[in-house]
């Protein structure tokens, strides 16, 4: 009895629809996601307090330090970890799990190469890579001790994907997160208040918190692998095992797959390095600035507004994570009408979440950048906070579309369309910067993802027989609604500044109001008209009963 209960638990688990797959995958990846970008975020708060007058100078060092580091760690992580996950995922739908637990093996064994060259490159060539600055070669120094260890957490990360088990991930993301901010807070109040000492060792040591965050990260997947390696076991143990892989063709099969993800993964950090590179020496075309103005210039968009944004944009990378394994399986079945669902599906996912929050950023820009980072460049920082929320719809978008391109074996094609964006981009980035000085290189990145964005859904459409037509209402519906949003948390705030001036209690206040205000109007009326349903699936009814909503 208690096997035929197993037996129909199991059957009922195989036959959950691939939308409640994605919606649930979605939640966990999206939970760790945000939790993880708001605790990044939220700590700036008293760093930026204890950095004082060098906050700016601070924060545009840690920004460019952190944006060659990115790209180093995606080079390192050489997409493997997307790849695995992707693969496992088509072997799974097989039935030949034993060949997914090789692949996760031989993968390990890649990115301990791979962060071992990336980081050693990161180290010896840190002052090549200055762009001019030498106070950033101490930050690169530091980062490379993470890029030692984080390969590996990625990887294992994406082996718990490729089972559609997207807890592990997210939890592990949130404790790295917190370990981190806990050592970046510690040494910054030490050195800065109580020692006194110099602010670029602060921020030297704000990046070497991200190799204790991923130590404390790595542990946590080390935990939930034991907990559940018998499941793993048992799966392999009841695998067809009729496909024979040899340990050459593994290697080949991560490689053509990873190749794609690195560049596509790299994507928005690759254009952070063509403003990083690019934008001083236009500014300094275009007038007669100092090098520290410069640097408070690029701290407002690259570091500043980038951090909050990111926070938004990291809520379409959860959904873009759990949708490669589910449209791997369904491409794998060759089931091309499964595709296409799960397709409108992510699409929908994507814009129900994404529009409501970068339109409710961009309405609550002004009290949100006081609040994070006082009064220093006010003005310009609020504008500039308000034009990215805009910018990041674009941003999450490519992230999801691009992941759609990978799940359905579409990588160099997907690869083909952002080097045209991108090539979109560099076009624009000069006249955009010279013209429009803080604001181009935001620009220009709207333009040239959208450019790739455009390819990407034309591509979809002739390949697969995408039609918007069956969306465009909900779609529709789910615009509507943002705006009503942004209006809605525009006019809190405008009320709330009537009473005085923002300072950060203030604008702590306006934005509890103006965000409780719009989110709560936003929540209520997806669930109401029951747009919530269709496209979450029937759970959310739950809430509707406990929110007493007919």
């Amino acid at each position: 009895m208690s096997e035929r209960s197993e037996q129909e638990a199991s059957a009922n688990i195989q036959d959950r629809s691939s939308k409640d797959q994605m919606v649930i995958g979605s939640a966990w990846m999206t939970a760790g996601s945000i939790f993880s970008r708001i605790l990044g975020a939220i700590y700036v708060i008293p760093w930026s307090i204890w950095f004082g007058s060098y906050f700016l100078q601070g924060n545009a060092l840690y920004g460019k330090g952190y944006n060659i580091y990115s790209f180093f760690l995606l080079a390192a992580i050489a997409g493997v970890p997307s790849a695995i996950a992707k693969q496992v995922a088509h072997y799974n739908a097989l039935n030949e799990y034993g060949i997914g637990v090789r692949l996760y093996k031989r993968g390990l064994v890649l990115a301990v190469i791979t962060g071992v060259l990336s980081a050693v490159i990161l180290y010896f060539g840190a002052p090549l890579l200055t762009g001019g600055d030498p106070n950033v070669i101490p930050v690169l120094h530091s980062l490379a001790w993470a890029i030692l260890v984080i390969p590996a957490m990625s990887l294992t990360r994406g082996y718990f994907q490729g089972y559609q088990q997207m807890a592990p991930s997210a939890i592990s993301q949130f404790v790295e997160q917190v370990a981190r901010v806990i050592y970046m807070l510690v040494t910054a109040f030490l050195i800065m208040r109580v020692w006194h000492g110099s602010w670029v060792t602060a921020v030297s040591q704000s990046t070497f918190a991200a190799f204790i965050g991923a130590i404390a990260g790595f542990l946590i997947l080390g935990v939930y692998y034991v907990k559940r390696r018998s499941v793993f076991t048992g799966y392999i143990e009841n695998s067809n095992n009729d496909l024979v892989v040899s340990g050459k063709e593994l290697y080949r099969e991560i490689i053509s797959q990873a190749v794609p993800f690195i560049i596509l993964g790299a994507g928005i950090t690759i254009f952070q390095l063509i403003d990083q590179y690019t934008f001083f020496p236009v500014m300094k075309m275009a007038g007669s600035y100092t090098m520290a103005r410069l640097n408070d210039f690029y701290a407002l968009f690259a570091a500043n507004s980038n951090k909050l944004i990111m926070i938004t944009v990291s809520l379409s990378s959860a959904l873009a994570i759990a949708a490669v394994p589910l449209l791997s399986e369904a491409f794998t079945r060759g089931d091309k009408q499964d595709v296409r669902r799960q397709i409108s599906d992510a699409l929908l996912l994507f814009m129900f979440v994404m529009l409501p929050s970068a339109l409710g950023m961009a309405a609550v820009a002004r009290p949100l950048n006081i609040l994070f980072y006082g009064q220093a460049e006010e003005a310009l920082g609020s504008s500039v906070l308000a034009f990215s929320s805009y910018v990041s719809i674009l941003l999450g978008l490519f992230t999801v579309m691009s992941a759609v391109m990978q799940g359905i074996s579409q990588n160099k094609l997907a690869v083909r369309y952002f080097a045209i964006g991108t090539g979109v981009k560099l076009l624009l980035q000069w006249p955009a910067i010279y013209f429009l000085g803080t604001f181009g290189p935001l620009a220009a990145t709207l333009v040239g993802l959208g450019v790739t964005c455009l390819l990407i859904l034309r591509s979809l459409h002739l390949q697969f027989g995408l039609s918007f037509n069956p969306i465009a209402n909900k779609a529709n519906q789910i615009l509507g609604l943002s705006i009503a949003t942004f209006v809605i948390a525009r006019l809190l705030v405008l009320l709330v500044g009537i009473f005085g001036r923002y300072g950060r209690i203030a604008s702590m206040v306006a934005l509890i109001i103006a965000v409780a205000g719009a989110a709560g109007f936003y929540i209520y009326m997806v669930l109401r008209t029951r747009l919530a349903d269709e496209i979450m699936g029937p759970r959310v009814g739950a809430f509707r009963r406990i929110l007493h909503i007919k």
